[in-house]
């Protein structure tokens, strides 16, 4: 089978710290938290916190886009993919828009179109659902508007594995390079579950924070000993994927090479995490290409600040890196921009693409109180600059027992 060599070109975001990859990094480096209290107007009684994006999609599209036909996780998908296109400087013709395509991961979808729909339908008037109330709730309508605005014939696919979707998403698409069947890929994922009806599942779950009275913005602790729970985040995130030897003719800018992809499931329970499943994934992907763990500078976790995941991948970081697991440095961003469930792989190996390049590595922010099982170099606070990164690797793990981890070198 053809193994062709995968770069990095472009990276878009719509983040809860802005749509400026630099912009965000920046505040990602100065610890800055953009996780503050949230109200829902189906409920204003009705509040939690969250890491919402300021979002306003008008500016973005132009006046014969009927923006309520497209969904919030669409439109900022959207939005992500022009970014990281133009990022990217591509120009294609008509040949080779046919070998170019896009994956996409979300785990909730259109979260705002279907609670609109339900109160429509339930509470408000049945007769006036909108035509396309389908077209704009299919999780597959993201990728499908930005195939249709580029050109793109090449494979369209759609990944739905909770936690881990965009960073399957993105793995999947650097197969479909590296093993000839296309040669540029927009990849990545968005989530925007914000919406009230998606708050009480959570909610009912137990495993959201209750809000920091004291510093509400520091309600996420990944890592510490009084860590109570995850934070929900929105906001989208893409990649532009090439086979290497073409983007070096067009003497494209590139980020990084993405050198391994690992996955894996648990198989063993729906919410519990495992440490075999987790460092099987992250065993994987360095087998991909065979980089020694050794090589291996930075780890963007998963880290949720759950009471189970963070002590569980803190043990399937040692079980992979063994005596050297201590010595590399380890940092969860959701501490700072929240959980974004299916999109989260792709914002946090865009974070991770980033700190390459800057060679620099931003901190697990709010771990004062260091949780004694989660003993790692976990950069606690403070990012670090001027720090030597040849290969980092980014982790997400997933409720349904999926694991995805993704493997990226200097270029």
């Amino acid at each position: 089978m053809t193994s062709r060599r995968v770069v990095v070109t472009g990276v878009g975001v719509v983040s809860p710290h802005g749509s400026d990859p630099s912009t965000m990094f920046d505040r990602l480096m100065a610890g800055e938290s953009a996780i503050r209290e949230v109200s829902f107007d189906v409920n204003a009684a009705y509040s939690n916190i969250a890491a919402p994006v300021d979002f306003d999609p008008a500016p973005h599209f132009p006046p014969s886009v009927r923006l309520e036909n497209v969904d919030r996780v669409s439109q900022m998908t959207i939005v992500a993919a022009t970014s990281a296109f133009a990022d990217a400087a591509l120009q294609l013709d008509d040949a080779q828009k046919l070998r170019a395509g896009v994956s996409f991961g979300t785990g909730m979808g259109s979260a705002t179109a279907l609670e609109e729909t339900h109160l429509q339908v339930f509470s408000r008037d049945p007769e006036r659902v909108r035509p396309m109330t389908v077209l704009k709730v299919m999780n597959n309508a993201s990728p499908g508007h930005i195939a249709i605005k580029y050109g793109f014939g090449g494979p369209n696919l759609t990944f739905s594995c909770a936690c881990a979707s965009s960073a399957v998403s993105i793995g999947e698409a650097y197969r479909q390079i590296r093993h000839g069947y296309a040669d540029v890929m927009i990849a990545g994922g968005a989530e925007a579950p914000l919406t009230y009806t998606f708050f009480r599942g959570w909610d009912a779950m137990h495993v959201l924070a209750p809000v920091d009275r004291e510093n509400p913005s520091a309600t996420c602790k990944p890592f510490a000993k009084n860590r109570t729970g995850l934070v929900l985040g929105e906001g989208a995130a893409m990649v532009v994927l090439e086979e290497r030897e073409l983007a070096l003719k067009r003497g494209a800018r590139i980020y990084a090479e993405l050198i391994g992809y690992g996955s894996s499931n648990d198989a063993s329970h729906i919410t519990k995490p495992s440490v075999a499943g987790q460092a099987r994934a992250m065993q994987l992907a360095l087998e991909d290409q065979g980089t020694s763990p050794d090589a291996v500078d930075y780890v963007n976790a998963h880290g949720t600040a759950t009471a189970i995941n963070d002590p569980t991948e803190t043990r399937a970081i040692k079980q992979v890196f063994g005596d050297r697991a201590s010595r590399i440095p380890v940092s969860s961003t959701k501490s700072m921009h929240g959980h974004l469930l299916g999109g989260a792989g792709a914002l946090e190996f865009a974070i991770s693409v980033l700190a390459l390049n800057r060679s620099a590595i931003p901190p697990t922010a709010h771990l004062d109180s260091p949780d004694p099982e989660c003993d790692l170099d976990y950069v606690p606070s403070k990012g670090r600059r001027d720090v030597s990164l040849g290969c980092v690797m980014s982790n997400s793990f997933a409720f349904g027992g999926t694991n995805a981890v993704l493997l990226a070198r200097s270029a």
